[in-house]
């Protein structure tokens, strides 16, 4: 390999190789795994190293247009459908705000930097279905929550929330914390919202 090669592929970047396997397999249903497999195999070879969250970039390009999610794991590039989203990141400044307001403390579990927790600004709407990043659109997750509501909806993340809040409370005999996740989740049935999550009372 002569060093303008070498060069070139230590600059590689990993979303590229992404883009460069749907490219070469046009308006395809592709699976999830047969893109990892590609990928990290390809920039190993490239590079010598190893691609560290093939996921990460799969998602983000479903994301900002460029692919289609057909069905859970399951892309499409379709070239003459790739319609570029504008996705809007938090500043520094929203972030130190939102943070601020939360009180440090994930939005979800409570856990904060004392306790250890690595914390996320979230955009509540998320950024591919148009939400801004404005600070009334931001919340406070921790890691775990926040790679739970990637791969959920943020209202099946709510409702498996207080199903588990309902069940604890019971088991504890806090009958207001029971009768409070009780009233919310009737809410959810009320609306029908998230019907294929049961909730057992």
């Amino acid at each position: 390999m002569d060093i303008n090669k070498k060069i070139k592929n230590s600059q590689l970047v990993q979303k590229d190789l992404v883009i460069e396997y749907f490219k070469k397999n046009p308006n395809k249903d592709i699976k999830h795994p047969e893109v990892v497999d590609w990928v990290v195999e390809a920039y190993k070879k490239r590079t010598g190293k190893v691609f560290r969250d093939p996921d990460r970039a799969i998602r983000q390009l479903a994301q900002s247009g460029f692919l289609i999610k057909i069905n859970k794991g399951i892309y499409k590039y379709i070239p003459d459908k790739v319609h570029p989203k504008k996705l809007e990141d938090f500043t520094a400044s929203q972030k130190k705000i939102i943070l601020k307001r939360g009180g440090y403390k994930c939005a979800i579990c409570g856990r904060g930097e004392k306790e250890g927790v690595e914390l996320h600004i979230d955009h509540i709407k998320p950024k591919d279905s148009g939400g801004s990043a404005i600070i009334e659109n931001g919340q406070i997750l921790c890691s775990q929550h926040n790679f739970i509501k990637k791969n959920l909806r943020q209202t099946e993340t709510g409702k498996k929330m207080f199903i588990n809040l309902y069940e604890l409370s019971k088991k504890e005999n806090n009958e207001e914390l029971s009768k409070f996740s009780a009233d919310v989740l009737a809410i959810y049935e009320k609306y029908k919202i998230n019907g294929h999550i049961v909730w057992e009372k």
